[in-house]
């Protein structure tokens, strides 16, 4: 198992409800923006060019979705080369105007975060390993890329894993209960 299905793997075993995906599709865009918009405000020049910490750090997941899988770590280099300019854009609003957009979309998104999760009766897979935070984002748009009809074998291997370790937790929780 690559280390690409390993990780869609056990972020999905969070996310098998139909309903929790969808909400994903919306909470997971929405608080990576205002993550983006929230830290394109800090920055320096070099050359004429302002390097912000937003860009820094799009920078640096993109290396990582890139050695994950080089398909989609480009697909979520153009995604995020088209969101960086609005964020950018709400990062030069007066200060009230930045927060209030950055954090209301922020809280939006984990409100819906948090409805697919009722809905999948799940914590979070953030919660067990924080790597989960950082893939999050690669799982939403893998989800897109299963949706579009392609990387099919990627998705068999993740919801056979996926469905697996799945049955793992909710066993161990069966016997945590029982156990008390």
């Amino acid at each position: 198992m690559t280390k690409l299905e390993q990780l869609l793997s056990q972020y999905a075993a969070y996310h098998l409800d139909h309903k929790n995906v969808l909400t994903h599709f919306i909470g997971i865009p929405m608080i990576v923006f205002s993550i983006m918009c929230l830290t394109a405000r800090a920055g320096f020049l070099v050359s004429g060019f302002e390097i912000t910490l937003a860009l820094i750090l799009l920078f640096l997941s993109v290396i990582y979705y890139f050695s994950l899988d080089k398909a989609l770590g480009l697909l979520m280099l153009v995604i995020y080369a088209i969101a960086y300019p609005f964020a950018y854009k709400i990062a030069q609003l007066g200060m009230g105007a930045w927060l209030t957009i950055s954090i209301g979309t922020f809280v939006v998104g984990w409100v819906f975060q948090f409805v697919g999760h009722f809905y999948e009766k799940k914590k979070p897979a953030f919660v067990d390993d924080l790597v989960g935070l950082a893939i999050g984002p690669l799982f939403v748009l893998a989800e897109a890329v299963f949706l579009l009809g392609f990387r099919k074998d990627l998705q068999a291997k993740m919801l056979e894993e996926a469905r697996q370790q799945r049955r793992a937790m909710d066993e161990k929780s069966l016997h945590t209960v029982h156990a008390k």
